[in-house]
């Protein structure tokens, strides 16, 4: 069986976000705790699993995402990079739909290799800053949004993109603020250098410390500063070690998320289900 390690959201190697990306032969998925132990052995903030779908359906292909610990409900990276296996590899061409735990996902590719995805949007519901979250971050929230069920954060706005870059959080703590994790975000200190918005990704909840690049985090980013901003187009910068842009298009309930990817790694597994 072919394993990939794709860095999505990256337009080189060894930035934006590595994903495990396995293609599936089969008409269903191997026993989950296979497919949790594969992805405990990748030890990636995700590996993806899709399979072929019969012709005449409402998706092509069936998809998981599984971090080193659990199974999540949506994942933007993760998908980036089995769309692009899918097109680099010739296994797919045209517009790609995928069954998801989040309902069907959409994905296009485009001339100059970039491709976008569709996702639903992100509902975002102010709430009070909750107890330890300021200790726990290392900073003082300006305000603070729950998201949706799909995506369990908690979106921390920040003084400023200086104070995000800063984070040295408490792990161990943020794990227990919120279902999924916490992302931290601020305006853009110079637009001019080709982003709106920065953020970084904290998932101790779920085994991720610190994700490079988050793309479905930036289904609540994208409503979150499209109305601050007054624009529906923007792009985001994930603010890690490895960074990533995320280009994000607000189109009501659904967000068009745009990047590129690199496969770095194409290899053999030799542990079958």
């Amino acid at each position: 069986m072919r394993i990939r390690i794709v860095d999505a959201f990256a337009d080189r190697p060894f930035t934006g976000n590595p994903a495990g990306v396995l293609l599936l032969d089969s008409a269903r998925f191997p026993d989950d705790g296979w497919l949790q132990r594969v992805a405990a052995e990748v030890n990636l903030s995700e590996t993806a699993y899709a399979h072929p779908l019969p012709p005449g359906g409402d998706a092509d292909w069936a998809l998981r995402w599984f971090t080193p610990a659990t199974e999540v409900d949506l994942c933007g990276h993760a998908t980036l990079a089995t769309a692009h296996v899918l097109r680099s590899t010739g296994r797919a061409s045209g517009a790609l739909r995928f069954a998801t735990r989040s309902g069907v996902l959409g994905a296009v590719a485009h001339e100059d290799g970039s491709l976008t995805l569709d996702f639903p949007t992100s509902a975002l519901t102010p709430v009070p800053v909750p107890d330890g979250l300021a200790d726990a971050l290392g900073a003082e929230p300006v305000a603070v949004h729950n998201t949706s069920e799909h995506i369990g954060d908690l979106l921390v706005e920040l003084a400023d993109e200086r104070a995000v870059r800063a984070l040295t959080p408490d792990h161990a703590s943020l794990a227990a603020l919120s279902r999924r994790g916490v992302i931290a975000t601020a305006a853009a200190e110079d637009p001019g250098r080709g982003y709106d918005f920065v953020s970084r990704g904290f998932f101790p909840a779920v085994g991720i410390d610190e994700d490079p690049v988050t793309g479905s985090a930036h289904t609540a980013l994208a409503p979150f500063w499209s109305a601050r901003l007054g624009r529906t187009e923007l792009t985001g910068l994930q603010a890690s070690a490895r960074t990533g842009l995320v280009h994000t298009s607000l189109r009501g309930k659904r967000t068009l998320l745009t990047g590129r990817a690199v496969t770095v790694i194409d290899g053999e597994l030799l542990s079958s289900p």
